[in-house]
């Protein structure tokens, strides 16, 4: 039931994005350049969840480090909570309650979470105004530039990224990009 309401969830916030003829336009400048660079942020992510077989989300390299699920898990909350910054929607009820050292599911259920995640952050970026870039923002106890935020978001994605990349080459995964 629970997995039921979370699909649903997702279905809906995904029906209210953009279509993907507009979702390609171009927008110039800064946030252009963010939505290019977190769209292959995105893809390199969705790529690896993939990539893992199910019987390796539970894989961690060694005690007290995110497993592959929990860091997949980690990622798709944080698109939320980042966005925020953009004026991006909460997340689903699933997601936003999970804690951040945990994981939401099984593959698949991750796997859409991650998806929906990253097409929420593209959304709102798109839909964002860029007099509103120099608004401060405050998130985690810092207040921000929204520029700001848009630069910690793909930082702190990237350290994910090559966290889990590392976790590939580990257990014998080569990045699909890679081969």
């Amino acid at each position: 039931m629970r997995r039921l309401t979370f699909l649903a969830a997702a279905a809906a916030i995904a029906a209210a994005l953009p279509s993907s003829a507009s979702a390609q336009a171009r927008i110039p400048g800064v946030r252009g350049d963010f939505i290019g660079t977190y769209g292959g942020v995105a893809r390199k992510f969705q790529q690896l969840a993939e990539a893992f077989p199910a019987d390796k989300y539970g894989w961690t390299p060694g005690k007290g480090v995110r497993t592959v699920c929990e860091v997949l898990t980690h990622i798709a909350a944080e698109n939320y909570d980042m966005g925020k910054a953009f004026g991006g929607p909460d997340a689903p009820k699933e997601l936003a309650t999970v804690a951040t050292e945990t994981c939401l599911g099984d593959k698949a259920k991750v796997q859409a979470a991650l998806k929906v995640s990253f097409e929420a952050i593209d959304a709102t970026v798109r839909n964002m105004k860029d007099s509103s870039l120099e608004e401060p923002f405050k998130l985690f106890g810092m207040t921000q530039p929204r520029r700001a935020w848009l630069l910690a978001t793909a930082e702190h994605s990237g350290e994910h990224l090559g966290q889990l990349i590392a976790y590939a080459r580990m257990v014998q995964i080569v990045p699909p990009w890679s081969k």
